[in-house]
């Protein structure tokens, strides 16, 4: 039988054309369904940003994604569906570090993570950034992820007010995979925290932040042990000596407040900053 030939140029554009008018049309219908969602939160008080849900929506379409579409070019497409629902329920916007006028990469991760358009609100210190949020001024922040080594001025994660403020997600969503030691490949950890008002909300695939008050005679060894045996194995932790000694681990899974393995623990003050959906790999 003689080859098919191939549709010409033209006949693919239209197609294009009413793909292009179809989903116009849904994405239409979905800003109606929010539009009437937010009407409801309204009268009930219920959160508007829900980034636990927002992770659950990502991963299901990641999941049912063939074909060429990239699933970078997934997550991008509807991270900017997600801010435009969350600005059509109004005064949403992030604050982060940063100096006007220069787009710093933690700048550009919030934008990528909340949207092009959303507002953001830069603070030239993360002290700042907490303020913005505690005081209504923003809705979300977002703060460099915790380094071994900080200056005490970064560490900001030994500021934030708990239980009034919560770690809620964790940025990129889409995490790069890197070379481990054994030859394998990892997800690279995350290079943000968003800090929201809100409660986390659990995902069914989350980790967990840590915040504690190691006694002086614990080791970072003792500690680790101390972990370990109350069944929270820690995938990193960080210590602070001074000026209070401080710790903080990040623990698999998605951690409650009346947890009973938290009551096994010997350090005088402890508690739980909040949690995050893992990261889905970007290949």
């Amino acid at each position: 039988m003689p080859d098919l030939a191939p549709p010409d140029l033209a006949s693919l554009r239209t197609e294009i054309d009413r793909i292009d008018d179809a989903l116009h049309d849904l994405l239409m219908r979905r800003a109606d369904l929010v539009a009437h969602m937010a009407a409801s939160r309204v009268k009930q008080g219920g959160p508007t940003f829900r980034p636990g849900r927002e992770a659950v929506i990502l991963r299901r379409l990641l999941e049912r994604n063939r074909g060429a579409l990239a699933r970078p070019a997934v997550v991008r497409f509807w991270r900017e569906i997600i801010a435009s629902s969350l600005a059509q329920q109004g005064g949403f916007s992030v604050a982060t570090q940063g100096e006007a006028g220069v787009e710093s990469p933690l700048a550009r991760l919030a934008r990528a993570h909340f949207g092009l358009l959303t507002p953001l609100r830069l603070h030239p210190t993360p002290t700042r950034v907490l303020a913005s949020l505690a005081s209504g001024e923003a809705a979300v922040a977002v703060l460099p992820a915790p380094q071994e080594g900080e200056r005490p001025e970064a560490a900001w994660w030994t500021q934030m007010e708990s239980p009034r403020l919560h770690i809620v997600a964790a940025l990129p969503f889409l995490a790069p995979l890197e070379a481990a030691r054994d030859g394998g490949r990892e997800k690279a950890p995350p290079q943000a925290f968003a800090i929201s008002p809100l409660a986390p909300d659990a995902t069914g695939r989350d980790r967990s932040l840590l915040r504690f008050e190691p006694l002086p005679e614990h080791s970072r060894a003792r500690i680790l042990s101390l972990l370990n045996t109350a069944g929270l194995a820690p995938r990193w932790l960080l210590r602070r000596e001074s000026p209070t000694p401080m710790a903080l681990a990040e623990i698999e899974g998605f951690l409650a407040e009346g947890d009973p393995r938290l009551g096994a623990l010997p350090f005088p003050r402890l508690q739980i900053l909040g949690a995050y959906a893992e990261p889905e790999p970007e290949e």
